[in-house]
Order: C-alpha cells, then structure tokens, then sequence
C-alpha cells in the first residue's frame, strides 16, 4: 500500500533543506536578530518545500519515469550548486541540513504512521469489545435521535425558502439542504406511490408540478423481512417508498458532471438508501465534480410475485419484475430531471451489490433499460441466480393466499400493509428473485450479452471472499444452516453441470451441507463465483470491455464476514458506517479505490500513475482477461488464473 517515505519525498527534503539552511545562515550573516533568523528560516525552507512538491508530485513529472529521473537529477545538481556556494561564501556544509530534515521528514512520516496504528487497534478494540467473536452477527444500537429522524417527512412548502437551495425538476421544486461542501436532497419521489389501486401495479410517471417541497429526511424504506442483523428494522417502512436522494459536491464544474446511481443490496427481501453503509457524501467531499444518486425499490412479495394463477391476476400482468420496473423509473427519472442538479444524463454510471448487483445485470439486458447508464460496477452479482421461469413467484402467491386465508386479488388487495408484512415475515424463505420472464428480462440473460444486447456498457465485475458469512450475520445462525442446505440442495439437482462442478472444485464430495455449513458455504461460494465469471465471459464475448475485480480481505471478526459490506464501505469512504458493520477500514486501500471508481465514473483508463496518491506505485488495471486483485492489504493487477 503506501510508502511512509519515498525517493521524492527524500528529493523534497534535499531542497527543502536548502532553504531552512540558507534562510538561517543568510539572515544570520546579515545581522538579524534571532528570532527574525528563524521566521527567515521558516519562510524560505516552507516555501520551497511547497514548490518542490507541486512539482516533483505533479501528474508531468510521475507520469513519465524519464521525467521524474530528469527531476532528481535536477534536484541533485542544485544541491551541489548550493552546497559549493554555502562552502566557499558561507563556510559551512549544506550537508548536516539535509540530513536534519531527511531525519525529520521521515520521522514525521513514522510518526503518523504509528498514529493511525493506535487509532486502528483503538477501533478495532472497541468493535471486539461490541461484538466479541461475532456470533451474534450484526447488531446496531442506534439513538433514538437516530430512529427518529427517519420518522420525518418532507413537507410542502407554501411559503418562503431558500432559493440557493432550490431545484426546480419536472415534478416539482425541491429545497435540500448543505452539509459542509455537499448539498443534499432526500427523499423525491420519482414514481407516484403504489399503495390503493395501485399495490402491485408498474410504477407511474409523477404528474408535472411547479409546487416545492422540502427534501431534508429520507423517504422510508420499502416493506421488507426484519432479518435480525438488518439496520432497516428499526427505521420507517412503507409501501409509498419510491424516493431517491441525490448528492451534489461543491465543485463548480463548467462541464456537467458525471453521475454515480446507487443500487441497494438485500437479497430482494430488505435493505435501503437509508442505510449509512451507502451514503455518498464522503465520496463526494474527494470527487465533488460528481453527483451521487440512492433509492429505494419494492422488496419481496411487493416487487417480486407472479399472480398469473391467482383469481384477478390478469390485471397484474407486471407483479412479477416490479423491483426492476421500479429501477428503470428511477432512472428515467434521473435522465430526465439530473441535468437540473448539475448532472450529465448522458454519463450515468450505476454502482451495486448482491441484489443491486444483479439487478444492473439483468438491466443491461433489457430492452426497457437501453440507454439508462453506460457504466456499470457490479459486485457480487450473479446473474444465474435470477430464475429463469416463475414457478418460484407462482408458489410464493399460492403460499401467500394460503397463508392470508384470501383466494382473490381482490382480496388480496384490501389486504393492510401491516399483514402483508406479517406474512412476509412468515414466508422470507420462499420470497422470490426477479424472473427472467422473456418479456422485460431475456429468457436467457447469458445468451443475450453473448448476441450483444448490453452493448454499449462497460463493466467492472467483482468478486467477493467470505461472502456467505455475511448471510449469516444478517440472518442468523440457524436460518443461515438451512438456506445453506437449500443452495447445495439446489446445486446437486441441477442438469447443466455448473453445481457440481462447484461442489467438486470446493471439495463439497466430503461433506453434507445440513451437517457441516462451512463446507456447504465455500461450495456456494465456488458456485456463485461460476457464476459470476460466466457472465463476465458473456460479456465479453458481446463486446463489453470488462474489467475484473477479486476482494478477499480478512474480516477483522471471521464470523462477520467480508465481502458487500466492506466493499461498499471502502469504494464510497464510509468509514464510521463500516466500524458499525464490525471492521475497521483500511484508509490507503479505500483511497486508491475511490479514485479508481472515480476514473471509471469519468471514463477514463483504469490506471494510476506513479504518487498519484502520495507513497503508491503506479498500477494498471487490465482489462479482460486480466483482474485486480485485494487481498490482505495487498493489491496489485495481474493475469487472472481459471
């Protein structure tokens, strides 16, 4: 990772050197009194360090190895120059100077560097401290300061406001707020409620409005199963829960600036934009030319069943993908309206995990999604793990009639929210995925990127390391064993070969998954990343250039897990969110990673050149074949090895 001291740190202090020395000296010579020797001192030996600095760390020096050689041997040739007048005019060496500040300089460096040491196993103990060996998996004790923010809603506005925060869109005026150099506005609605007549129906357009409205609080999130290590269960749920939130850094860009939309995990059954795991303002405070947009979609028995079999179903003919449909209406949305926030509609680049990550998968294939965003970083997405016909969302409603004592949709219908929850909650184990239908999904998502559908879309696919234990920890341990011995279950009965070959390259042949969970969840995890890399190989066989992206960072608690959760965390800087999730970030890894999503989100090439973060190598990451790979405070690029 960084280098605490580097070959231009020492070319900086030779130079600054210089200065602190000649300041001193020639002041002293000069007759000035002492304490003007050392503010001339200061001044002189300051400025040029500064000045060597802008540059020696330059992008025209590190760029070009010959430029930087070009630059210490100018450097060198200075200091002789200097250390010969200093000798013959002066009469003293320049050489005990340089060798103050080289000794000071690095032992600053070491310095903070055991700072962030103790800082680092301060957090860490206070996270063992809070979840010791984590059998418990997730836990979050928030305030109630905290909860109750979530319980306060944007209102209309009808008299005066501040206009500097006003954003005039299509369907109304929002009034944000600034926190520090981001401005913020949560909780717009992109789509009108689906709640009455219009529960379980395709998300539809917001009539135009020039009324304002606040956008200060997070719209609730969606309807969703109360996993025992989700945050959600303890903030406000809605079935009114299409909002997004859009974040604006400070930089005042001539140019539209590029827009980062955020797809949320949970498995389709929970999670949120209201999550502080995927909060963009730290991101935004690093790369403020760049416009960071969350929301919220329907979850679980709300955005993923199939009703076609269900007395009345034939109204309902999209119940089956309306998580999707919600997504591409908040992209819509987004093309339509984000110009007004500063963004380019023409540059949107999508970001997700898990489900999220799936989601954007299956959208890049869709005809109804073509042309929402030409940038995709998706981690933890399989694309196999969508069900390829809906017998699963079919038997989720039959299990739904039955378990609600209804037999209509109508029924159905005049259902509260509160027993659908209720019945969510009872049939978590049986909540379907989206459906590749045929109609808004290609019936085969693999074969449509081979034949080009996705064109036009370039990825960064990621791989995640101990991924199933953070199943566990949101879960629990006991509904973790069982849907562990579901999947292997699953795996064994499929025809196509890939489950079993998952289970003989994890050495599955020695262990029954209901016994044994660990064997059973690195069997998953081989079958996921089959996956995963099947459809990075599709891709590219359409001509999607793909970039590659392998994460296996130890957890700091083993049965917490790695994976989504630190990966999020890392890519958008939220720190004080991951210690929440019980690890401690590695600040020099999130910060290459920033700034390598931050090229991705501009376009540009993959590559870092050399101190363009201070104290880190250059690194090319290659396409394609080739990956990125993290994996114990080490990354480095590299041929990928199937």
């Amino acid at each position: 990772m960084k280098k605490i001291f580097t070959v231009d740190d020492l070319m900086v202090a030779v130079i600054a050197a210089l200065g602190y020395g000649f300041g001193y000296a020639l002041a002293k010579r000069w007759g000035w009194p002492e304490a003007a020797c050392v503010a001339a001192c200061l001044a002189l030996g300051m400025g040029l360090e500064e000045a060597t600095g802008r540059i020696i760390f330059s992008k025209a020096v590190q760029r070009k190895r010959t430029n930087r050689v070009l630059a210490y041997a100018v450097i060198l040739l200075i200091f002789l120059a200097a250390q010969a007048v200093s000798v013959r005019w002066l009469g003293e060496s320049m050489l005990k100077t340089v060798q103050e500040e080289v000794i000071f300089t690095a032992g600053f460096a070491v310095l903070g560097l055991i700072v962030n040491l103790i800082l680092r196993w301060i957090r860490a103990r206070r996270i063992r401290e809070r979840y010791g060996d984590g059998e418990e998996g997730f836990a979050f004790d928030l305030t109630r300061e905290e909860q109750a923010e979530t319980d306060r809603r944007n209102r209309r506005i009808q008299g005066e406001y501040d206009a500097s925060l006003a954003v005039k869109t299509r369907t109304g005026i929002y009034v944000g707020e600034r926190n520090h150099s981001i401005l913020t506005y949560l909780g717009i609605p992109y789509a009108k409620p689906p709640v009455g007549e219009l529960r379980w129906k395709a998300p539809e357009p917001l009539p135009a409005s020039a009324d304002v409205f606040e956008a200060v609080h997070f719209g609730a999130s969606a309807i969703q199963v109360d996993h025992r290590g989700s945050i959600e269960k303890t903030l406000r749920q809605s079935e009114d829960c299409l909002t997004l939130n859009i974040g604006v850094g400070d930089a005042k860009n001539k140019k539209p600036k590029p827009v980062l939309v955020l797809f949320h995990h949970g498995d389709f059954a929970y999670g949120g934009a209201v999550d502080p795991l995927q909060y963009g303002s730290a991101f935004l405070e690093k790369h403020p030319d760049t416009v960071f947009v969350s929301f919220n979609y329907r979850l679980g028995l709300f955005g993923f069943i199939d009703f076609t079999e269900v007395p009345g179903g034939e109204a309902y003919p999209d119940a089956l993908n309306l998580g999707l449909l919600d997504q591409i209406a908040a992209l819509e949305w987004i093309r339509e309206n984000i110009a007004a926030f500063g963004g380019d509609p023409d540059r949107i680049t999508v970001l997700g995990f898990e489900a999220g990550a799936l989601s954007i998968l299956l959208l890049a294939a869709s005809e109804r999604a073509r042309g929402l965003f030409r940038r995709a970083f998706v981690f933890s997405g399989n694309p196999e793990e969508a069900y390829d016909t809906p017998e699963a969302s079919r038997a989720l409603a039959a299990e739904l009639l039955k378990e609600t004592g209804t037999s209509t949709m109508e029924e159905l219908r005049l259902l509260s929210t509160a027993t659908l929850k209720d019945a969510a909650q009872k049939l978590w184990r049986k909540l379907s995925a989206p459906t590749c239908d045929g109609r808004l999904i290609p019936s085969d998502v693999l074969r449509a990127y081979r034949e080009g559908k996705a064109a036009g879309i370039d990825f960064i696919i990621g791989f995640p390391g101990n991924e199933t234990q953070i199943w566990r920890s949101v879960i629990g341990e006991r509904p973790y064993r069982e849907m562990i011995a579901s999947a292997v279950a699953d795996m064994q009965s499929q025809t196509d070969g890939s489950g079993a070959k998952a289970i003989r390259e994890a050495g599955g042949a020695r262990a029954s998954a209901a016994d044994d969970p660990e064997a059973g969840s690195k069997i998953v995890e081989r079958w996921n990343a089959l996956g995963i890399y099947r459809g990075a190989v599709s891709l590219n066989e359409g001509g999607n250039k793909i970039h590659l992206l392998f994460w296996n960072e130890k957890p700091l608690i083993e049965k917490l897990g790695s994976g989504t959760i630190d990966v999020a965390a890392v890519l958008l800087g939220n720190r004080e969110a991951l210690e929440m999730y019980g690890n401690v970030m590695d600040q020099d890894l999130s910060e290459i990673l920033q700034l390598f999503l931050h090229k991705f989100i501009g376009g540009e090439a993959l590559r870092l050149y050399h101190n363009e973060i201070r104290g880190v190598d250059a690194l090319n990451w290659k396409a394609f074949p080739a990956a990125l790979f993290i994996s114990d405070g080490i990354i480095r690029c590299g041929a990928l090895k199937q």
